[in-house]
C-alpha cells in the first residue's frame, strides 16, 4: 500500500505523515492520497474530517488510520495476490522501456580498454 498526503492543515499533514511514513510515496505512484478536504472526482481519495462523510473521522488513533486505509486500500485493489500482480506487471511495462543499449556499448568500450590494458602489460613484461 503505497500513501500520499496532502492536507491543507499543517499539523494533520506533519501527523499524517509521521503515522505513515513507512507507506509514504509521491503522489503520482500513490495508491491512495490522504486529504482534509472532500474530493469527489479521485477515487483514491482517503478524507479525514469531522463530519459524517469522511472516510476517518476526527479525533483518531494510528491503529484506526492503517485499519480505515487497509479497508479502503481493498476496495479498491481486492486482495494481495491481485496487488502482486499488479505490481508485476507495472515493473514489467517499466523493465520493457528501458532502453540499455547506451549502456551496452559502454561496457563493450570499458571492457576493450581494460583488454588493451592488459595485452599491454603482458608484453611490456615479456619484452624485458
Amino acid at each position: 500500500m503505497r500513501v500520499a498526503v496532502e492536507c491543507q492543515s499543517p499539523l494533520l499533514q506533519k501527523s499524517l505523515e509521521l503515522f505513515l511514513a513507512k507507506y509514504l510515496c509521491a503522489s503520482k505512484r500513490c495508491d491512495i492520497v490522504v486529504r482534509d478536504e472532500e474530493c469527489l472526482d479521485d477515487k483514491r481519495c482517503f478524507y479525514i474530517a469531522s463530519d459524517e462523510k469522511a472516510d476517518l473521522k476526527k479525533p483518531f488513533s494510528r491503529s484506526q488510520l492503517i485499519l480505515a486505509l487497509e479497508k479502503k486500500y481493498k476496495k479498491l485493489y481486492g486482495t494481495a495476490k491481485e496487488e502482486k500482480e499488479r505490481i508485476e506487471k507495472e515493473y514489467d511495462e517499466e523493465e520493457e522501456s528501458m532502453d540499455f543499449s547506451i549502456l551496452q556499448k559502454r561496457i563493450e568500450e570499458l571492457t576493450q580498454e581494460y583488454q588493451r590494458n592488459i595485452l599491454r602489460a603482458v608484453k611490456a613484461f615479456y619484452e624485458k
